[in-house]
């Protein structure tokens, strides 16, 4: 007979929980010698061997997380990295593609010790499909995690075209389409969203206007719907080989959620405080010149200088927000001719030049 199978050995705890049970030796019966019959030997045996492995194959443990990276789609030629988590503690990861019959690839665990990575160093058409991880520790096995799809772009020709109707601007509550098409024949068309969580919208084409394409509904649209979308085109004798993806479409929502809108208003309102603060600022710094104009002005009216002096004077400049303005007034005393008659002369008289600049 030959040896352990090598998935076997590399995974000494189900060798433990998936081991066959050894019969138990002949005992003496209670009555006094009697050996236990063989159909009872063999009922017992086969009735502890299903309860192990029922209880194993259940999965005692959470299903772990599956992804990949640098996503679900991968260029021709290019790496990707599957990784599976689980939870601390375990000893090993699993990681099987449906429908393949090879063994399981096996991974230890990396720090802390609740996760585990599955390398494609060159991604081809048969590394394509759809794969599981699970994860095995001290107290059992896991549950297998949900399907990671991996798809290939690039082995179809021809690049699909995306737009959205009715227009770029969408705000939140109405209704959105997103079309992609394409001129040459597709089965199944493809969107993608950026960063989604969730696996693609797929949609059967249509040919229409001399055109293959898929119509893309989002209603109501919402903040989570905002984002960089692509479609690609697959047929249904490869619906894991798709063609190259469209030009990225952003579809920019507009009233979004309530905390999206404080951060918009906070600088607007702001703004316009500023500036009522301002306007109310000039108006009073107007207000106070005029008020000090004026009063300089009645000061200077109320000003008599002595007699035949003559008085330069310079104003001082203006403290206000405006155009600065001197002014040079000078006093003259010119006194009467004497009279004819022999009558003192007349009282002099004072004139004031002003020369404004």
């Amino acid at each position: 007979m030959t040896g352990k199978p090598a998935s076997l050995r590399t995974h000494p705890v189900g060798l433990r929980a998936e081991g066959t049970v050894s019969p138990p030796s002949a005992q003496p019966g209670p009555q006094g010698g009697g050996a236990m019959t063989p159909t009872l030997t063999a009922l017992l045996c086969l009735g502890l061997s299903v309860g192990v492995r029922t209880q194993v194959q259940a999965g005692t443990l959470p299903k772990p997380t599956i992804w990949a990276e640098p996503g679900s789609v991968i260029p021709w030629g290019r790496p990707v990295t599957i990784w599976c988590q689980g939870t601390l503690g375990a000893q090993e990861f699993r990681l099987h593609k449906e429908g393949s019959l090879a063994r399981w690839d096996t991974q230890r665990p990396l720090e802390p010790g609740d996760k585990a990575t599955f390398s494609i160093s060159y991604m081809t058409e048969h590394n394509t499909g759809r794969y599981r991880c699970y994860y095995h520790s001290l107290t059992g096995r896991s549950q297998d995690s949900d399907a990671l799809v991996l798809r290939m772009s690039g082995w179809l020709r021809g690049i699909p075209s995306l737009s959205v109707q009715p227009g770029s601007m969408v705000a939140s509550g109405q209704s959105v389409t997103l079309l992609c098409q394409s001129r040459i024949s597709m089965d199944t068309f493809l969107l993608f969203k950026e960063g989604a969580a969730h696996p693609p919208l797929r949609l059967r084409s249509k040919f229409q206007g001399g055109q293959y394409q898929a119509e893309f509904s989002l209603s109501p649209v919402t903040a989570a719907h905002g984002g960089t979308y692509r479609c690609y085109s697959s047929l249904n004798t490869s619906p894991y080989l798709l063609s190259q993806p469209s030009d990225p479409l952003k579809l920019p929502v507009s009233g979004g959620a309530p905390g999206l809108r404080w951060y918009v208003n906070v600088p607007i309102t702001g703004s316009v405080a500023f500036v009522v603060i301002v306007l109310l600022l000039l108006l009073l710094i107007r207000y106070l010149c005029q008020e000090r104009r004026r009063k300089s002005d009645a000061a200077e009216n109320d000003t008599q200088p002595a007699e035949g002096v003559q008085l330069d004077h310079q104003a001082a400049p203006s403290t206000c927000p405006q155009d600065v303005t001197h002014s040079t007034l000078r006093w003259e005393t010119i006194a009467a001719p004497p009279s004819r008659s022999g009558e003192p002369p007349a009282e002099p008289t004072l004139y004031a030049t002003l020369a404004i600049h």
